[in-house]
Protein backbone atom coordinates (compact mmCIF):
# COMPACT_ATOMS: atom_id res chain seq x y z
CA UNK A 1 0.00 0.00 0.00
CA UNK A 2 1.34 3.41 -0.95
CA UNK A 3 1.87 5.96 1.82
CA UNK A 4 2.25 8.89 -0.60
CA UNK A 5 0.92 9.85 -4.00
CA UNK A 6 2.95 8.44 -6.89
CA UNK A 7 3.38 10.66 -9.96
CA UNK A 8 5.84 8.32 -11.72
CA UNK A 9 3.30 6.75 -14.09
CA UNK A 10 0.96 4.70 -11.95
CA UNK A 11 -2.71 5.20 -12.96
CA UNK A 12 -5.28 7.25 -11.06
CA UNK A 13 -8.97 6.43 -10.69
CA UNK A 14 -11.37 9.11 -9.33
CA UNK A 15 -14.66 8.17 -7.70
CA UNK A 16 -16.71 11.28 -8.41
CA UNK A 17 -14.47 12.68 -11.13
CA UNK A 18 -17.06 15.23 -12.26
CA UNK A 19 -16.94 17.21 -9.01
CA UNK A 20 -15.56 20.70 -9.25
CA UNK A 21 -12.52 19.93 -7.08
CA UNK A 22 -11.90 16.40 -8.30
CA UNK A 23 -12.07 17.31 -11.98
CA UNK A 24 -9.46 20.05 -11.58
CA UNK A 25 -7.02 17.53 -10.13
CA UNK A 26 -7.76 15.04 -12.91
CA UNK A 27 -7.10 17.77 -15.47
CA UNK A 28 -3.64 18.43 -14.03
CA UNK A 29 -2.77 14.72 -14.05
CA UNK A 30 -3.89 14.32 -17.65
CA UNK A 31 -1.61 17.15 -18.68
CA UNK A 32 1.27 15.25 -17.09
CA UNK A 33 0.49 12.29 -19.33
CA UNK A 34 -0.65 10.08 -16.47
CA UNK A 35 -3.38 7.43 -16.98
CA UNK A 36 -6.66 8.76 -15.54
CA UNK A 37 -10.05 7.11 -15.22
CA UNK A 38 -13.04 7.98 -13.10
CA UNK A 39 -16.75 7.73 -12.49
CA UNK A 40 -19.58 10.12 -11.82
CA UNK A 41 -23.32 9.80 -11.32
CA UNK A 42 -24.09 11.69 -14.51
CA UNK A 43 -22.42 13.05 -17.61
CA UNK A 44 -21.64 16.77 -17.74
CA UNK A 45 -19.59 19.25 -19.71
CA UNK A 46 -16.86 18.65 -17.13
CA UNK A 47 -16.73 14.87 -17.65
CA UNK A 48 -16.88 15.33 -21.41
CA UNK A 49 -13.96 17.73 -21.28
CA UNK A 50 -11.92 15.18 -19.32
CA UNK A 51 -12.93 12.44 -21.75
CA UNK A 52 -11.74 14.56 -24.68
CA UNK A 53 -8.37 14.89 -22.96
CA UNK A 54 -7.95 11.12 -22.64
CA UNK A 55 -9.65 10.14 -19.39
CA UNK A 56 -11.73 6.97 -19.30
CA UNK A 57 -15.11 8.04 -17.90
CA UNK A 58 -17.76 5.77 -16.38
CA UNK A 59 -21.28 7.04 -15.75
CA UNK A 60 -22.55 5.58 -12.49
CA UNK A 61 -20.53 4.56 -9.45
CA UNK A 62 -20.33 0.79 -9.53
CA UNK A 63 -17.82 -1.89 -8.61
CA UNK A 64 -17.69 -2.91 -12.28
CA UNK A 65 -15.83 0.34 -13.07
CA UNK A 66 -12.76 -1.36 -11.64
CA UNK A 67 -13.23 -4.59 -13.63
CA UNK A 68 -10.31 -3.61 -15.85
CA UNK A 69 -8.00 -3.90 -12.84
CA UNK A 70 -9.83 -6.98 -11.56
CA UNK A 71 -9.12 -8.69 -14.91
CA UNK A 72 -5.47 -7.88 -14.51
CA UNK A 73 -5.54 -9.59 -11.14
CA UNK A 74 -7.25 -12.67 -12.58
CA UNK A 75 -4.68 -12.88 -15.35
CA UNK A 76 -2.07 -13.67 -12.73
CA UNK A 77 -1.78 -17.42 -13.41
CA UNK A 78 -1.96 -19.99 -10.61
CA UNK A 79 1.41 -21.56 -9.91
CA UNK A 80 2.32 -24.70 -7.99
CA UNK A 81 3.89 -24.33 -4.58
CA UNK A 82 4.49 -27.84 -3.36
CA UNK A 83 1.10 -29.43 -2.71
CA UNK A 84 -0.65 -26.11 -2.83
CA UNK A 85 -1.72 -23.90 -5.71
CA UNK A 86 -1.48 -20.16 -5.13
CA UNK A 87 -2.50 -17.20 -7.24
CA UNK A 88 -0.03 -14.40 -7.60
CA UNK A 89 -1.55 -10.97 -6.96
CA UNK A 90 -1.67 -8.32 -9.63
CA UNK A 91 1.56 -6.36 -9.84
CA UNK A 92 1.31 -3.37 -7.50
CA UNK A 93 2.04 -0.97 -10.34
CA UNK A 94 -1.09 -2.17 -12.18
CA UNK A 95 -3.45 -1.19 -9.37
CA UNK A 96 -4.71 2.41 -9.63
CA UNK A 97 -4.39 5.06 -6.98
CA UNK A 98 -8.02 5.72 -6.10
CA UNK A 99 -8.98 9.30 -5.28
CA UNK A 100 -12.12 10.05 -3.25
CA UNK A 101 -13.71 13.08 -1.69
CA UNK A 102 -15.55 13.30 1.62
CA UNK A 103 -18.79 12.96 -0.36
CA UNK A 104 -18.04 9.28 -1.06
CA UNK A 105 -19.72 7.06 1.50
CA UNK A 106 -17.68 4.05 2.75
CA UNK A 107 -20.56 1.81 1.63
CA UNK A 108 -20.16 2.98 -1.99
CA UNK A 109 -19.76 -0.21 -4.08
CA UNK A 110 -16.96 1.25 -6.21
CA UNK A 111 -15.07 2.29 -3.08
CA UNK A 112 -15.58 -1.18 -1.58
CA UNK A 113 -14.25 -2.79 -4.77
CA UNK A 114 -11.14 -0.59 -4.60
CA UNK A 115 -10.52 -1.74 -1.01
CA UNK A 116 -10.96 -5.39 -1.94
CA UNK A 117 -8.53 -5.05 -4.84
CA UNK A 118 -5.96 -3.53 -2.51
CA UNK A 119 -5.77 -0.20 -4.33
CA UNK A 120 -4.07 2.62 -2.48
CA UNK A 121 -6.85 5.07 -1.60
CA UNK A 122 -6.28 8.79 -1.09
CA UNK A 123 -8.54 11.66 -0.18
CA UNK A 124 -8.59 14.42 -2.82
CA UNK A 125 -6.79 16.66 -0.32
CA UNK A 126 -3.84 14.24 -0.24
CA UNK A 127 -3.41 14.64 -3.99
CA UNK A 128 -3.78 18.43 -3.78
CA UNK A 129 -1.27 18.58 -0.91
CA UNK A 130 1.24 16.61 -3.00
CA UNK A 131 0.82 19.05 -5.89
CA UNK A 132 1.13 22.07 -3.59
CA UNK A 133 4.52 20.79 -2.48
CA UNK A 134 5.79 20.79 -6.06
CA UNK A 135 5.22 24.52 -6.70
CA UNK A 136 5.72 27.91 -5.13
CA UNK A 137 2.12 27.60 -4.11
CA UNK A 138 -0.50 30.14 -3.10
CA UNK A 139 -3.38 28.49 -1.21
CA UNK A 140 -6.58 30.45 -0.55
CA UNK A 141 -8.56 29.45 2.53
CA UNK A 142 -11.50 30.97 4.35
CA UNK A 143 -15.13 30.25 5.05
CA UNK A 144 -16.31 32.59 2.30
CA UNK A 145 -14.70 34.05 -0.79
CA UNK A 146 -12.21 31.27 -1.53
CA UNK A 147 -13.27 30.68 -5.11
CA UNK A 148 -13.46 34.32 -6.12
CA UNK A 149 -10.19 35.24 -4.38
CA UNK A 150 -8.25 32.27 -5.77
CA UNK A 151 -9.68 32.93 -9.23
CA UNK A 152 -8.78 36.62 -9.02
CA UNK A 153 -5.22 35.86 -7.90
CA UNK A 154 -4.90 33.32 -10.72
CA UNK A 155 -6.23 35.87 -13.21
CA UNK A 156 -3.74 38.45 -11.92
CA UNK A 157 -0.78 36.09 -12.35
CA UNK A 158 -2.07 35.00 -15.75
CA UNK A 159 -2.38 38.59 -17.03
CA UNK A 160 0.98 39.46 -15.48
CA UNK A 161 2.53 36.75 -17.71
CA UNK A 162 3.62 34.56 -14.81
CA UNK A 163 1.91 31.51 -16.38
CA UNK A 164 0.44 29.94 -13.21
CA UNK A 165 -1.00 26.50 -12.70
CA UNK A 166 -4.50 26.84 -11.26
CA UNK A 167 -6.76 24.49 -9.27
CA UNK A 168 -9.86 26.31 -8.04
CA UNK A 169 -13.46 25.56 -7.12
CA UNK A 170 -15.07 27.51 -9.91
CA UNK A 171 -14.83 27.81 -13.67
CA UNK A 172 -13.10 30.90 -15.04
CA UNK A 173 -13.83 32.19 -18.53
CA UNK A 174 -10.20 33.10 -19.29
CA UNK A 175 -9.16 29.43 -19.31
CA UNK A 176 -12.59 27.87 -19.79
CA UNK A 177 -12.55 25.73 -16.69
CA UNK A 178 -11.62 25.18 -13.07
CA UNK A 179 -8.01 24.28 -13.78
CA UNK A 180 -5.18 25.64 -15.86
CA UNK A 181 -1.75 24.20 -16.62
CA UNK A 182 1.07 26.72 -16.51
CA UNK A 183 4.80 26.42 -16.89
CA UNK A 184 5.61 29.09 -14.32
CA UNK A 185 6.74 28.53 -10.75
CA UNK A 186 3.42 29.47 -9.10
CA UNK A 187 0.35 27.36 -8.45
CA UNK A 188 -2.85 28.87 -7.06
CA UNK A 189 -5.11 26.44 -5.21
CA UNK A 190 -8.38 26.76 -3.36
CA UNK A 191 -7.92 25.23 0.09
CA UNK A 192 -11.15 23.92 1.63
CA UNK A 193 -11.74 23.76 5.38
CA UNK A 194 -15.12 22.01 5.21
CA UNK A 195 -13.87 18.54 6.22
CA UNK A 196 -10.73 19.49 8.14
CA UNK A 197 -8.35 18.56 5.31
CA UNK A 198 -7.00 22.13 5.24
CA UNK A 199 -4.40 21.03 7.81
CA UNK A 200 -2.63 18.95 5.14
CA UNK A 201 -1.50 21.96 3.11
CA UNK A 202 1.85 23.71 3.51
CA UNK A 203 2.03 26.42 0.81
CA UNK A 204 4.43 29.29 0.29
CA UNK A 205 1.60 31.83 0.76
CA UNK A 206 -1.64 31.09 2.58
CA UNK A 207 -4.59 33.47 2.43
CA UNK A 208 -7.36 33.44 5.04
CA UNK A 209 -10.33 35.53 3.94
CA UNK A 210 -12.42 34.95 7.09
CA UNK A 211 -13.31 32.22 9.57
CA UNK A 212 -16.85 31.26 10.55
CA UNK A 213 -18.73 28.10 11.38
CA UNK A 214 -20.24 26.96 8.08
CA UNK A 215 -20.11 23.15 8.26
CA UNK A 216 -21.83 21.99 11.46
CA UNK A 217 -21.88 18.50 9.97
CA UNK A 218 -18.11 18.39 10.59
CA UNK A 219 -17.37 20.99 13.30
CA UNK A 220 -19.19 21.21 16.61
CA UNK A 221 -18.31 24.86 17.21
CA UNK A 222 -16.20 27.81 16.03
CA UNK A 223 -13.28 26.78 18.22
CA UNK A 224 -12.76 23.66 16.13
CA UNK A 225 -12.85 25.76 12.95
CA UNK A 226 -10.26 28.14 14.41
CA UNK A 227 -7.95 25.26 15.33
CA UNK A 228 -8.02 24.08 11.72
CA UNK A 229 -7.12 27.54 10.40
CA UNK A 230 -4.43 27.97 13.05
CA UNK A 231 -2.77 24.72 11.99
CA UNK A 232 -2.95 25.77 8.33
CA UNK A 233 -1.46 29.20 9.13
CA UNK A 234 1.42 27.63 11.07
CA UNK A 235 2.36 25.57 7.99
CA UNK A 236 2.43 28.49 5.54
CA UNK A 237 5.66 30.37 4.98
CA UNK A 238 3.63 33.60 4.87
CA UNK A 239 0.00 34.15 5.82
CA UNK A 240 -2.15 36.95 4.42
CA UNK A 241 -5.44 37.62 6.16
CA UNK A 242 -8.40 39.94 6.44
CA UNK A 243 -8.56 41.61 9.84
CA UNK A 244 -12.07 42.81 9.05
CA UNK A 245 -12.90 39.34 10.38
CA UNK A 246 -12.52 39.54 14.16
CA UNK A 247 -11.76 35.84 14.42
CA UNK A 248 -8.85 36.13 11.99
CA UNK A 249 -7.61 39.30 13.68
CA UNK A 250 -7.72 37.99 17.24
CA UNK A 251 -7.14 34.26 16.92
CA UNK A 252 -5.28 33.64 13.64
CA UNK A 253 -3.10 36.72 13.35
CA UNK A 254 -1.60 36.79 9.82
CA UNK A 255 1.84 38.02 8.79
CA UNK A 256 0.36 40.44 6.25
CA UNK A 257 -3.02 42.06 6.86
CA UNK A 258 -5.68 43.74 4.75
CA UNK A 259 -8.86 45.60 5.64
CA UNK A 260 -11.52 47.86 4.14
CA UNK A 261 -11.23 50.10 7.21
CA UNK A 262 -8.17 52.40 7.30
CA UNK A 263 -8.57 52.73 11.08
CA UNK A 264 -7.36 49.15 11.50
CA UNK A 265 -3.87 50.14 10.32
CA UNK A 266 -3.74 47.04 8.14
CA UNK A 267 -0.84 46.60 5.73
CA UNK A 268 -3.26 47.04 2.81
CA UNK A 269 -6.37 49.14 2.98
CA UNK A 270 -8.57 51.45 0.87
CA UNK A 271 -10.37 54.76 0.92
CA UNK A 272 -12.29 56.93 -1.57
CA UNK A 273 -14.50 53.89 -2.25
CA UNK A 274 -17.30 54.12 -4.77
CA UNK A 275 -19.65 51.16 -5.07
CA UNK A 276 -21.85 51.15 -8.17
CA UNK A 277 -24.01 48.83 -10.19
CA UNK A 278 -21.30 48.36 -12.81
CA UNK A 279 -18.29 47.97 -10.55
CA UNK A 280 -16.20 49.45 -7.74
CA UNK A 281 -13.38 51.98 -7.57
CA UNK A 282 -11.09 52.69 -4.60
CA UNK A 283 -7.74 54.17 -3.69
CA UNK A 284 -5.31 51.58 -2.29
CA UNK A 285 -2.82 52.13 0.52
CA UNK A 286 0.22 50.00 1.35
CA UNK A 287 1.62 50.48 4.85
CA UNK A 288 0.71 54.16 4.94
CA UNK A 289 1.67 54.97 1.35
CA UNK A 290 -0.75 55.47 -1.55
CA UNK A 291 -0.31 52.87 -4.28
CA UNK A 292 -2.98 54.14 -6.66
CA UNK A 293 -6.53 53.46 -7.80
CA UNK A 294 -8.19 50.17 -8.68
CA UNK A 295 -11.27 49.68 -10.81
CA UNK A 296 -13.16 46.40 -10.48
CA UNK A 297 -15.92 44.89 -12.56
CA UNK A 298 -17.05 42.61 -9.74
CA UNK A 299 -19.56 44.17 -7.35
CA UNK A 300 -19.77 44.85 -3.64
CA UNK A 301 -17.55 45.32 -0.63
CA UNK A 302 -16.82 41.60 -0.31
CA UNK A 303 -15.18 41.64 -3.75
CA UNK A 304 -13.22 44.77 -2.90
CA UNK A 305 -11.89 42.82 0.09
CA UNK A 306 -11.03 39.89 -2.18
CA UNK A 307 -9.16 42.31 -4.45
CA UNK A 308 -7.09 43.55 -1.49
CA UNK A 309 -6.03 39.95 -0.84
CA UNK A 310 -4.91 39.67 -4.46
CA UNK A 311 -3.04 42.99 -4.24
CA UNK A 312 -1.24 41.84 -1.08
CA UNK A 313 -0.15 38.63 -2.81
CA UNK A 314 0.93 40.48 -5.94
CA UNK A 315 3.06 42.90 -3.98
CA UNK A 316 4.57 40.08 -1.92
CA UNK A 317 5.81 38.31 -5.05
CA UNK A 318 7.22 41.55 -6.49
CA UNK A 319 4.60 42.87 -8.92
CA UNK A 320 4.27 46.59 -9.52
CA UNK A 321 0.93 48.02 -8.44
CA UNK A 322 0.23 49.28 -11.96
CA UNK A 323 0.62 45.69 -13.23
CA UNK A 324 -1.70 44.37 -10.52
CA UNK A 325 -4.38 47.02 -11.13
CA UNK A 326 -4.36 46.42 -14.88
CA UNK A 327 -4.39 42.65 -14.41
CA UNK A 328 -7.42 42.43 -12.11
CA UNK A 329 -9.53 45.20 -13.67
CA UNK A 330 -11.16 42.97 -16.35
CA UNK A 331 -11.86 40.08 -13.94
CA UNK A 332 -15.55 39.10 -14.16
CA UNK A 333 -15.66 36.48 -11.44
CA UNK A 334 -15.93 32.71 -11.53
CA UNK A 335 -18.89 30.70 -12.70
CA UNK A 336 -21.79 30.65 -10.20
CA UNK A 337 -20.34 33.69 -8.40
CA UNK A 338 -22.83 36.42 -9.32
CA UNK A 339 -22.79 34.92 -12.80
CA UNK A 340 -24.94 36.67 -15.40
CA UNK A 341 -26.85 33.90 -17.13
CA UNK A 342 -28.96 36.00 -19.49
CA UNK A 343 -31.36 38.89 -19.98
CA UNK A 344 -34.77 37.99 -21.45
CA UNK A 345 -37.97 40.02 -21.47
CA UNK A 346 -35.94 42.68 -19.62
CA UNK A 347 -35.41 40.26 -16.72
CA UNK A 348 -31.81 39.84 -15.63
CA UNK A 349 -30.93 36.29 -14.50
CA UNK A 350 -28.05 35.78 -12.05
CA UNK A 351 -26.72 32.54 -10.56
CA UNK A 352 -24.78 32.54 -7.29
CA UNK A 353 -23.38 29.82 -5.03
CA UNK A 354 -24.23 31.68 -1.77
CA UNK A 355 -25.49 29.20 0.81
CA UNK A 356 -24.51 30.67 4.22
CA UNK A 357 -26.29 33.64 5.84
CA UNK A 358 -23.18 35.84 5.54
CA UNK A 359 -22.89 35.01 1.85
CA UNK A 360 -26.57 35.68 1.23
CA UNK A 361 -26.33 39.13 2.79
CA UNK A 362 -23.32 40.32 0.79
CA UNK A 363 -24.58 38.78 -2.45
CA UNK A 364 -28.00 40.41 -2.13
CA UNK A 365 -26.29 43.68 -1.24
CA UNK A 366 -24.45 43.42 -4.57
CA UNK A 367 -27.73 42.59 -6.31
CA UNK A 368 -29.31 45.69 -4.80
CA UNK A 369 -26.36 47.75 -6.07
CA UNK A 370 -26.94 46.48 -9.57
CA UNK A 371 -30.72 46.82 -9.38
CA UNK A 372 -30.50 50.37 -8.07
CA UNK A 373 -31.57 51.78 -4.72
CA UNK A 374 -33.86 54.53 -5.93
CA UNK A 375 -36.70 54.73 -8.43
CA UNK A 376 -36.68 53.65 -11.15
CA UNK A 377 -35.06 50.44 -10.02
CA UNK A 378 -35.25 46.74 -10.69
CA UNK A 379 -37.11 44.49 -8.29
CA UNK A 380 -34.68 42.01 -6.66
CA UNK A 381 -36.27 38.56 -6.65
CA UNK A 382 -34.23 36.19 -4.45
CA UNK A 383 -34.77 32.49 -5.16
CA UNK A 384 -33.02 30.42 -2.51
CA UNK A 385 -32.50 26.68 -2.07
CA UNK A 386 -31.23 25.91 1.46
CA UNK A 387 -28.26 23.52 1.46
CA UNK A 388 -28.02 20.74 4.06
CA UNK A 389 -30.40 20.11 6.97
CA UNK A 390 -27.57 20.60 9.50
CA UNK A 391 -26.64 24.05 8.16
CA UNK A 392 -30.25 25.20 7.89
CA UNK A 393 -31.00 24.08 11.44
CA UNK A 394 -27.84 25.59 12.92
CA UNK A 395 -28.27 29.00 11.28
CA UNK A 396 -32.05 29.17 11.19
CA UNK A 397 -32.27 32.57 12.90
CA UNK A 398 -29.46 34.03 10.79
CA UNK A 399 -31.02 32.80 7.54
CA UNK A 400 -34.32 34.39 8.53
CA UNK A 401 -32.68 37.83 8.64
CA UNK A 402 -30.52 37.51 5.51
CA UNK A 403 -32.93 38.74 2.83
CA UNK A 404 -33.25 42.43 3.65
CA UNK A 405 -32.02 43.59 0.24
CA UNK A 406 -34.57 41.47 -1.66
CA UNK A 407 -38.01 42.71 -2.68
CA UNK A 408 -39.37 39.19 -3.08
CA UNK A 409 -38.07 35.97 -1.48
CA UNK A 410 -38.92 32.49 -2.75
CA UNK A 411 -37.61 29.41 -0.97
CA UNK A 412 -37.52 25.79 -2.07
CA UNK A 413 -37.20 22.73 0.10
CA UNK A 414 -33.76 21.85 1.47
CA UNK A 415 -31.11 20.24 -0.75
CA UNK A 416 -29.87 17.35 1.42
CA UNK A 417 -26.34 16.95 0.00
CA UNK A 418 -26.54 13.36 1.21
CA UNK A 419 -27.70 14.13 4.74
CA UNK A 420 -30.58 12.18 6.30
CA UNK A 421 -33.78 14.15 6.87
CA UNK A 422 -34.69 13.77 10.54
CA UNK A 423 -37.89 15.77 10.07
CA UNK A 424 -36.78 18.55 12.42
CA UNK A 425 -36.32 21.21 9.73
CA UNK A 426 -37.76 21.93 6.29
CA UNK A 427 -37.87 24.63 3.66
CA UNK A 428 -41.41 25.48 4.79
CA UNK A 429 -40.24 26.07 8.37
CA UNK A 430 -37.49 28.37 7.11
CA UNK A 431 -39.90 30.22 4.81
CA UNK A 432 -42.30 30.82 7.68
CA UNK A 433 -39.49 32.24 9.81
CA UNK A 434 -38.20 34.46 6.98
CA UNK A 435 -41.75 35.79 6.65
CA UNK A 436 -41.56 37.16 10.19
CA UNK A 437 -38.82 39.53 8.95
CA UNK A 438 -39.87 40.08 5.35
CA UNK A 439 -43.18 41.16 3.84
CA UNK A 440 -43.10 39.10 0.62
CA UNK A 441 -42.07 35.47 1.04
CA UNK A 442 -43.19 32.42 -0.94
CA UNK A 443 -42.44 28.71 -0.60
CA UNK A 444 -42.34 26.21 -3.47
CA UNK A 445 -41.61 22.61 -2.42
CA UNK A 446 -40.09 21.33 -5.66
CA UNK A 447 -38.02 22.63 -8.55
CA UNK A 448 -40.78 22.07 -11.15
CA UNK A 449 -43.21 23.99 -8.92
CA UNK A 450 -40.60 26.71 -8.50
CA UNK A 451 -40.17 27.05 -12.26
CA UNK A 452 -43.93 27.30 -12.86
CA UNK A 453 -44.28 29.87 -10.07
CA UNK A 454 -41.46 32.04 -11.44
CA UNK A 455 -43.00 32.06 -14.90
CA UNK A 456 -46.08 33.68 -13.37
CA UNK A 457 -44.28 35.96 -10.89
CA UNK A 458 -41.44 37.53 -12.89
CA UNK A 459 -42.11 40.75 -14.78
CA UNK A 460 -39.97 42.98 -17.00
CA UNK A 461 -37.46 44.94 -14.96
CA UNK A 462 -36.84 42.19 -12.39
CA UNK A 463 -33.42 41.03 -11.30
CA UNK A 464 -33.87 37.31 -10.55
CA UNK A 465 -31.02 35.89 -8.51
CA UNK A 466 -30.81 32.13 -7.88
CA UNK A 467 -28.96 31.32 -4.66
CA UNK A 468 -27.62 28.07 -3.24
CA UNK A 469 -25.02 25.33 -3.53
CA UNK A 470 -27.42 22.61 -4.66
CA UNK A 471 -29.21 22.01 -7.95
CA UNK A 472 -31.55 25.02 -8.03
CA UNK A 473 -29.71 26.49 -11.02
CA UNK A 474 -30.91 23.58 -13.19
CA UNK A 475 -34.21 25.40 -13.66
CA UNK A 476 -32.64 28.65 -14.90
CA UNK A 477 -32.50 27.65 -18.61
CA UNK A 478 -36.20 26.71 -18.66
CA UNK A 479 -37.26 29.89 -16.86
CA UNK A 480 -35.17 32.00 -19.24
CA UNK A 481 -36.61 30.15 -22.23
CA UNK A 482 -40.15 30.88 -21.03
CA UNK A 483 -39.36 34.58 -20.74
CA UNK A 484 -37.70 34.55 -24.15
CA UNK A 485 -40.94 33.18 -25.64
CA UNK A 486 -42.90 35.98 -23.95
CA UNK A 487 -40.43 38.50 -25.32
CA UNK A 488 -40.75 37.15 -28.86
CA UNK A 489 -44.55 37.02 -28.67
CA UNK A 490 -44.65 40.68 -27.66
CA UNK A 491 -42.35 41.84 -30.48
Amino acid sequence: MLSSVDFSGRPFHFIGIGGIGMSALAYVLLDRGLPVSGSDLRSSHITERLRSLGAQIFIGQDASNLDHYQVRAQLAQPVAAGANVVTLPAPVKDLPQVICSTAINPTNSEYRAALELGCPIFHRSDLLAALIREYRSIAVAGTHGKTTTSSMISYMLYNAKLDPTVIVGGEVKAWQGNARIGRGEYMVAEADESDGSLVKFAPYIGIITNAELDHPDHYSDLDQVVQTFQTFASQCQVTVGSIDCQTVRDRIPPNITYSLDPATKADYTVDQIQYAGDGTTARVWERGQVLGEIKLRVLGQHNLSNALAAIAVGRLIGLEFSTIAAAIAPFEGARRRFEHRGDFNDILFIDDYAHHPSELRVTLEAARLQAGKQSPRRRVVAIFQPHRYSRTQTFLAEFAESFGDADVVILSDIYSAGEVNTGEISGQILADLVATHHSCVHYQPSLPAMGDFLNKLLVPGDLAIFLGAGNLNQIIPDVMAAQQRVEKAAS
